[in-house]
């Protein structure tokens, strides 16, 4: 697991910028490049400066807003019994799926929930809050911890972060095309960027932009399978199942991450349908059951 993510990253990143060179290839063969007064390349680059940019420097700060917006602190020096038998469990968890061993924070939330978050595989965060340690045994504890390494091992939030700076540059980049064919041909615009333009290209953008958080939430529901199946593999499906109905029973509001944490959590968050962050508890609980 831990061999193969390097190697599956670069894949990614090839077969996305092939995609974003054909699809450039495609605007200027349509002569789409005369309606936006720009070469295709420059547009995509243009696109993708932005789209991936300010997904990677969140990703890159992900760490600190994590820590800032949850309130979490890390455990520096175990000051219980409790905590240090976390970080002894963290430790063992890490070696075992092939990383180096996060930082380890505690954040005040009757909400029990656990995170993951940081921008590379051995310099990671893993939180848990408050209301998990309560509402939890130990063994169970583990295993949703074993849940968040799970993530961590697997690239989950850099991968994440890649496949939403692909979405954003399409968004970006379709959105003004879109702009430009309606400036020119319905507004009868031939020079320049009119209003029409940028009406439109707003409007495009947030559209295409819901479509396209749909396909990163498939994705994100589908890591959740991945990351229980790996917590599975570290200390047994059993563990994971009923850490997941204890989680079933305790959880009967929707999670208090805020929005930019609640795909990494082991909670997701509320909305229904192709919006979801995480699949159904349910769901999770037949697919780790299917497994034994």
């Amino acid at each position: 697991m831990a061999r193969a993510w390097p190697l599956r990253i670069t894949l990614f990143l090839a077969t996305n910028l092939a995609v974003m060179l054909i699809f450039g290839a495609v605007v200027g063969l349509l002569g789409l490049d005369r309606v936006l007064g720009t070469s295709p390349i420059a547009l995509l680059a243009m696109a993708g400066i932005f789209g991936f940019g300010g997904s990677l420097v969140s990703l890159a700060l992900s760490k600190r807003s994590a820590l800032m917006s949850t309130g979490a602190h890390i455990i520096e020096r175990p000051e219980t019994p409790y905590e240090e038998w976390v970080l002894e469990v963290v430790d063992d968890l890490s070696r075992a799926a092939g990383i180096g061993t996060p930082d380890v924070a505690v954040y005040d939330s009757p909400i029990p929930n656990a995170f993951a978050t940081g921008m590379w595989r051995n310099n990671a965060l893993v939180a848990i809050s408050t209301g998990l340690v309560e509402a939890m045994e130990p063994e169970e504890v583990q295993a949703v911890l074993a849940h968040e390494l799970s993530h961590v091992a697997n690239g989950d939030m850099i991968t994440l972060s890649l496949l939403q700076g692909v979405v954003n540059t399409f968004v970006i980049a379709a959105a003004r095309i879109v702009g430009g064919v309606v400036d020119r041909t319905v507004f009868g615009n031939e020079r320049g960027y009119g209003m029409g333009y940028f009406i439109t290209s707003m409007i495009a953008q947030a559209v295409f932009g819901v479509l396209a958080s749909i396909i990163v939430m498939w994705f994100s529901r589908r890591r959740e399978f991945r990351a229980d199946a790996g917590a599975a593999e570290l200390v047994g499906a059993p563990s994971m199942i009923s850490a997941l109905r204890a989680l079933m029973v305790a959880s009967r509001v929707p999670t208090d991450l805020p929005r930019e944490m609640a795909a990494f959590g082991i909670q997701g968050g509320a909305l229904e349908g192709l919006f979801r962050t995480h699949p159904p508890l349910e769901d999770r609980i037949a697919a780790l059951a299917a497994r034994r």
